[in-house]
């Protein structure tokens, strides 16, 4: 329903900036809806791809591990020499305004040096180190997208919510009161003119009796 606002051509001036700046608002709206959209999609694939070398790589990541039980022994004093994780660099990117995480590991150059000795060990315990290391990495990296794509989803979906205020409440708002105010105005100056007329053919009677 539109608002009753007084005719005024103020007013009408004003309703029409409104509605022009909600149009406005909802094209941008729009398309940093479709921008976020096409942006998770592409992460949702890059997910699916990342699954499956994760899957891939625990695969094989077992696989040598298996090995290295049966050429070097079970490697629980070997796996003790390895560090634990010391965590995650966190940063982010930002697309049209969402904040997107970007995580690395923390220790540089995994792959520089070893944590174990080469004398009791073998290649295959090298191998593992290097499978499961793997499968670190594409944990990382599996985390960052995921986790993009959830803020991406709610981003999208209040995104979504404000566009659709716009579109079905505010602009349909502002274009019945632009079309209230203007009715209003186009009514009030056709009695005006005929005021005016009549005013005229009543002077112009005056005339003619004189």
């Amino acid at each position: 329903m539109a608002v009753q606002a007084v005719p005024t051509k103020g007013n009408l001036m004003n309703t029409k900036k409104s509605l022009a700046l909600a149009k406005n608002g909802y094209e941008l709206l729009d398309r940093k809806r479709n921008i976020l959209i096409r942006e998770m999609m592409t992460l949702i694939d890059h997910a699916n791809a990342i699954q499956e070398k994760i899957d891939n790589a625990y695969d094989e990541a077992y696989l040598a591990l298996q090995r290295a039980n049966i050429t070097n022994g079970f490697c629980e004093d070997i796996a003790e020499a390895v560090p634990v994780e010391e965590g995650l660099k966190l940063d982010f990117r930002s697309v049209m305004g969402v904040e997107i995480p970007v995580l690395a590991i923390a220790q540089s150059e995994p792959h520089r040096y070893l944590h174990y000795g080469t004398r009791t060990t073998n290649s295959a315990i090298d191998n593992v180190f290097v499978h499961f290391t793997k499968v670190k990495e594409l944990t990382v990296e599996l985390a960052e997208i995921e986790n993009s794509v959830y803020r991406l989803a709610d981003a999208i979906k209040k995104t979504q919510k404000r566009a659709n205020a716009l579109k079905n409440i505010m602009i349909p708002r502002f274009e019945e009161t632009v079309k209230f105010i203007a009715d209003a105005l186009d009514e009030k100056d056709r009695e005006e003119f005929s005021r005016l007329k009549v005013i005229k053919r009543k002077k112009l009677r005056e005339s003619a009796q004189k």
